[in-house]
């Protein structure tokens, strides 16, 4: 039993690698593939292993075998079928702060064109995003939306959206893109997000500033070039210390860590400008358990003017986000295919001045 357990790993294991070669275009519809004997030295499996690999694609459509001449590469007939008028969208997360506002957009606009959506969320993961790309590429979807995989990170998945330019398949990214690529993108303008939220702090005579900032993804290091823009501009330093960075998993502690230097008894940091709304709010209730108050002896902005930034208290100054918007202009750049590569929108933000940030009081 155990060696059967082996060999069918192996022949899956081949079956996979074949399958990604046919998704990726290294194979081509119509493509013969490498002779038997050739995947065999290649992989150093046996012959019954290569034949039980190309067995499993035959059955699932990716081959057919033509006798006497050899076998080649026939995608799934899901694949070939006439157009269903189908956009997929892939995000970090479906459910989950503003996100839902982003697919209202792109939901409004694909249903008044007839189209149908197909769903995808990635956690923020590289595993799970090529999990959606290859649903995507097997659905034979007519463009896609994507909001990137921790956009500031090298990505392994980046073969697959240079397959689906190649084929032709409109691809728009939102939020963030990945600079690897020449691929059309809609954005905020983050610099501008930064640089507006540390200046407010800076107007209300604020000083020592600190800055909470995510570094896997573009939106943060974009963020953070408006913080020290503001304060260069001003003339305003800052200490290392001050600019508190996470990664999608350690969001936890660096509130933590945010929280224990601002409850320092020498602590001179009197306003924090934060990467978003969730940070702010998650600050704001730490500091408030610990006995601090926000904004009397803490100032904190937060940004993407998400439902959290009202349902805060206090409620939680912020900077704009047009997230329905963005989902719109994605939706009807995908759909017609009107967009170069090349081509870029940002959206300007605007400050919304709420309770949790106001002037500095001193000692």
């Amino acid at each position: 039993m155990k060696d059967v357990i082996i060999m069918a790993n192996k022949y899956e294991q081949l079956a996979d690698i074949l399958r990604e070669h046919i998704r990726l275009g290294t194979y081509q519809e119509g493509d013969a593939i490498p002779s038997e004997a050739t995947l065999q030295e290649e992989f150093q499996f046996s012959r019954h292993t290569v034949r039980q690999a190309i067995a499993v694609l035959v059955n699932e459509g990716y081959l057919r075998k033509e006798r006497g001449s050899g076998t080649y590469v026939s995608k799934p007939a899901s694949l070939n079928q006439p157009s269903r008028k189908t956009i997929g969208i892939m995000m970090t997360y479906l459910s989950d702060y503003i996100f839902p506002s982003i697919m209202r957009g792109v939901e409004q606009t694909l249903r008044e064109q007839g189209y149908s959506l197909l769903l995808g969320s990635t956690n923020n993961d590289h595993e799970q995003e090529r999990a959606c790309l290859q649903q995507m590429m097997d659905q034979g979807v007519d463009g896609l939306i994507v909001e990137p995989t921790k956009s500031n990170q090298y990505n392994p998945n980046l073969a697959y959206y240079a397959a689906l330019k190649e084929s032709g398949i409109p691809v728009v990214m939102i939020n963030a893109y990945y600079e690897e690529l020449e691929l059309p993108h809609i954005c905020v303008n983050d610099t501008k997000s930064g640089f507006l939220a540390t200046d407010q702090l800076l107007q209300q005579g604020h000083s020592h500033l600190m800055m909470i900032t995510k570094i896997d993804d573009l939106q943060g290091k974009y963020r953070l070039k408006g913080f020290v823009k503001a304060l260069t501009n001003a003339k305003c330093t800052f200490a290392a210390e001050d600019v508190l960075t996470y990664t999608t998993q350690t969001k936890e502690d660096v509130i933590k860590q945010a929280t224990a230097q601002l409850m320092e008894a020498d602590n001179q940091v009197t306003g924090v400008v934060c990467y978003n709304d969730e940070i702010a709010q998650r600050l704001i209730q730490e500091l408030t358990a610990a006995g601090k108050r926000v904004p009397e002896d803490v100032s904190i902005i937060g940004n993407d003017d998400s439902p959290l930034s009202t349902l805060s208290v206090p409620a939680i100054t912020t900077l704009t986000h047009p997230k329905e918007a963005m989902g719109e202009l994605a939706a009807q750049w995908v759909i017609t295919g009107k967009s170069a590569d090349t081509d870029a929108f940002y959206f300007e933000p605007d400050l919304i001045v709420r309770d949790s940030a106001t002037k500095y009081k001193g000692v």
